[in-house]
C-alpha cells in the first residue's frame, strides 16, 4: 500500500535514512525540521501518514504537534519517535490517540511493521467514516423542528418522498438546514442502512472535485500514487448529497449528467466506466433556474437534479418558530435550566434572521456563554438582533420587498465582512462556508474591492 508521508525530525541524518528506507517500501516521503514546520507543509499537502520526533528545538513538540494534526483531520496517523523511552511520553502519546510510539534507534523492519499498520488503520477509517457519519444520531423528519405550516408540509414532503430513489434538489437559503433535510431524506428510505456521504462542491477546488467525486486511477496526475474509488462508489446502495451544487464548474457538470443519466462513473485516468447505484440529493443556496438562463449551469442537468423540488423557507417566514428552535438551541448548550426573558424572546421574533437557523443556533450558544444568570436578557443576545426590523433592513442596504436569494446572500455576506472587519476566514466560520467559496461568492457578488482585510 503506497502513501504520502511526512518526516518530521530535526536531525538531517534521520531524515536521510527514513526518506530512503520509507522510499524503498514504496513511499513518497516529504522531510521537514520542525513542527511548525509540519503544520505548513501538512496544510498545503495531501498525506496518510506523519512520522515525528517527540523533542525538537522550537515551540512545538511532537506531542503538541500531534495534538494540532487531530484536531484538523481526526483521520491522520502518527507514529511518534523518540530517543528518551518514558512513560510519560509514552501515555501522553496515547492519551492524544497518536497511532503508534517507536523508540529510536529502531531496525527497517520495525518501522516497516508500524507503518504498514497505520496506513491499514487509515485505510479502514476512510472506508467507514461516512457510515459511521450517517449513523450519529437520527436524522428523521421528526427531527425538522417547528410548528408552522411550511415546516409541517415539509415533514409531510420527506415522507412522501423518503421511500423513493428519485433525485431530489433541496433549495434554501444558507443556514436553513438542507443537510438536515438530506439525511431526513436518507434515514426515512429504504437505503438507511447503506452510506450517507457529502460533499461541499464550493468547498473543494475544482482540480481536485473530479477525483473527489469519481475516483482516479494510480498515475493519472501528480500526487496519485494509488487508487482512490471516490465519493459515488463509496455512497454506492446509499445517497450522496452534493451540496452547494451550482458552484461547480461546466466540466464537472457535464461528468455528473453522465453519472445520473448512465448510473456510472469514469474514475479520473481508467478506461473503463464502473456502474453505480446511488440516490442523489443536491442543495443550492441560490436560484439555478437563473444561472441556466445566463448559460452557467447546464440546462440538461438542472432537469436531472430538480426531479423532486424541496424548498425550505428561510426563517424569517416562519416566526412562530423561532421561540422553539431557541428553546431547543438553549437544552443543547446551556449545562443547567436557562430561560429567555420577554424582551429577548420579542426581539428574536421581530429579526429577521439573514443567517437562517444557523445565526439563531450561534446567537442562542453566545448568549449561554455571556448570561450571568439563568435568564437570558436582551444584551445578552448579539448587537444586530436589537435594532428594528427597519433599520436590519437598512443595515443589510437591500430595500424593503421582496428580494431575491441572491441578493438575500449578497447582502448578508457583506453584513458578516463589515462584523469581520474584512477578515475572510473570521467572516467564513461565521457563515460557515470554506474560506474557497467565500472568495467566489464574493467575486460573483462584486464584493472583492469592498473588504479588504485589516
Amino acid at each position: 500500500m503506497s502513501a504520502h508521508i511526512l518526516v518530521v525530525d530535526d536531525e538531517a541524518s534521520m531524515r536521510e535514512f527514513l526518506t530512503i528506507a520509507l522510499g524503498r517500501m514504496g513511499h513518497e516521503v516529504t522531510t521537514v525540521d520542525s513542527s511548525e514546520q509540519a503544520l505548513k507543509e501538512y496544510k498545503s499537502g495531501t498525506y496518510d501518514l506523519v512520522l515525528s520526533d517527540i523533542r525538537m528545538p522550537g515551540g512545538l513538540s511532537g506531542v503538541e504537534l500531534l495534538g494540532q494534526l487531530k484536531e484538523t483531520d481526526p483521520a491522520i496517523q502518527v507514529i511518534l519517535m523518540t530517543a528518551y523511552a518514558s512513560v510519560d511520553t509514552a501515555i501522553s502519546a496515547i492519551q492524544l490517540d497518536a497511532t503508534d510510539y517507536i523508540v529510536k534507534p529502531f531496525p527497517v523492519e520495525e518501522i516497516k511493521m508500524k507503518v504498514d499498520r497505520a496506513l491499514e488503520k487509515r485505510k479502514l477509517f476512510q472506508e467507514n467514516r461516512y457510515l459511521r457519519q450517517a449513523m450519529q444520531g437520527t436524522a428523521a423528519p421528526d427531527n425538522i423542528l417547528g410548528s408552522s405550516a411550511a415546516i409541517i408540509e415539509l415533514r409531510a414532503m420527506i415522507e412522501k418522498v423518503a421511500p423513493t430513489s428519485s433525485t431530489v434538489m433541496i433549495t434554501g437559503e444558507s443556514g436553513t438546514g438542507k443537510e438536515l433535510v438530506a439525511r431526513a431524506l436518507h434515514k426515512s428510505g429504504s437505503r438507511t442502512s447503506a452510506p450517507f456521504v457529502t460533499v461541499n462542491c464550493g468547498a473543494i477546488p475544482e482540480g481536485l472535485l473530479e477525483s473527489e467525486l469519481f475516483g482516479h486511477k494510480r498515475g493519472a496526475f501528480t500526487g496519485a500514487i494509488q487508487d482512490e474509488v471516490g465519493l459515488f462508489r463509496i455512497a454506492d446502495t446509499g445517497t450522496l448529497f452534493l451540496d452547494e451544487i451550482g458552484d461547480t464548474s461546466p466540466a464537472i457538470q457535464i461528468k455528473l449528467l453522465r453519472a445520473l443519466q448512465e448510473r456510472e462513473v469514469l474514475p479520473v485516468g481508467a478506461t473503463r466506466p464502473v456502474k453505480v447505484d446511488v440516490r442523489v440529493i443536491a442543495a443550492t443556496n441560490s436560484t439555478l433556474d437563473e444561472r441556466v438562463n445566463s448559460g452557467t449551469f447546464r440546462e440538461d442537468l438542472y432537469y436531472r437534479l430538480n426531479v423532486v423540488p424541496i424548498h425550505i423557507p428561510p426563517l424569517r417566514d416562519r416566526s412562530e418558530d423561532i421561540l422553539l428552535l431557541a428553546e431547543h438551541f438553549l437544552s443543547i448548550y446551556a449545562r443547567e435550566k436557562m430561560i429567555l426573558s420577554e424582551e429577548a424572546i420579542t426581539a428574536m421574533e421581530g429579526y429577521a434572521w439573514p443567517g437562517n437557523v444557523r445565526e439563531l443556533e450561534n446567537a442562542i450558544e453566545s448568549a449561554v456563554v455571556l448570561s450571568e444568570t439563568s435568564t437570558i436578557e436582551l444584551s445578552a443576545l448579539p448587537k444586530n438582533i436589537h435594532q428594528p426590523a427597519e433599520e436590519q433592513i437598512g443595515a443589510l442596504h437591500e430595500p424593503v420587498g421582496s428580494p431575491t436569494l441572491e441578493s438575500i446572500e449578497k447582502s448578508y455576506i457583506h453584513w458578516v465582512l463589515k462584523q469581520a472587519k474584512g477578515v475572510k476566514k473570521t467572516a467564513a466560520e461565521i457563515l460557515g462556508i470554506d474560506p474557497s467559496t467565500l472568495h467566489r461568492k464574493m467575486d460573483r457578488y462584486g464584493l472583492r474591492g469592498e473588504h479588504e482585510e485589516e
